[in-house]
């Protein structure tokens, strides 16, 4: 299952730019049900249920990402295995031309990528996007924020790893779709707010991001 970039209007407020290092490739198309319909345990400390079939997958894409500009989400490709096989997900939402600023997000990796560069590579290329100036390449954002479930430490590793200043913790920030009780109060996430800024970036958070991927394997 499927839906080609180049066969579905990805509707995004900022051109698409060709976002690939020698290890992993983004490309604004899902790809994703066969990679994560056997691991529902990843699904346990994001906002959502796994999806129960490929169509799930096909209509949250029409429904919540096509039709908002501000949301695009991509397909990381390994590019170091044989074929570019799907490792996982990395979009952006809330993205507002007008305040310059945008959100990392559906940051998932498969469990079969996870421990591997491609979470690091993915995320690098996607804050270098926004990040950057447009002389350089990039759309000159001012803000990239990034938020992690309060119990998800490897998310919550994946926002110190690269920088991200921690802001604030969010209780009851929305419902938390198709979650037991018990899963935290009374079934509402807890989040954790990091972000980015332009001033970070440019003050050691481009180099620190060339170290991490120098790094990676």
């Amino acid at each position: 299952m499927g839906v080609a970039a180049e066969l579905y209007d990805v509707n995004f407020c900022f051109p698409i730019l060709e976002l690939e290092s020698d290890k992993v490739k983004l490309t604004p198309f899902v790809a994703y049900w066969d990679g994560t319909k056997d691991h529902p345990a990843m699904y346990d400390l994001l906002p959502g249920p796994p999806f129960a079939s490929a169509d799930a997958i096909t209509d949250l894409i029409n429904t919540r990402v096509q039709l908002e500009p501000g949301t695009i989400v991509f397909a990381v490709l390994d590019k170091t295995r044989p074929g570019h096989p799907l490792a996982g997900l990395v979009g952006l939402v809330g993205t507002s031309p007008a305040n310059l600023s945008t959100e990392l997000g559906w940051l998932v990796t498969l469990p079969a990528f996870q421990r591997t560069h491609t979470t690091t590579h993915a995320v690098g290329l996607l804050l270098a996007y926004c990040l950057d100036s447009p002389a350089e390449g990039g759309l000159g954002l001012r803000r990239v924020q990034y938020q992690s479930h309060v119990l998800n430490a490897a998310s919550i590793r994946v926002a110190e790893r690269f920088g991200f200043r921690f802001e604030m913790k969010q209780k009851a920030t929305r419902i938390a779709t198709g979650k037991g009780g018990g899963w935290n109060v009374e079934g509402s996430l807890q989040m954790m707010m990091f972000a980015m800024c332009w001033d970070d970036w440019e003050d050691g958070g481009r180099e620190k991001l060339r170290a991490l991927l120098s790094k990676t394997r």
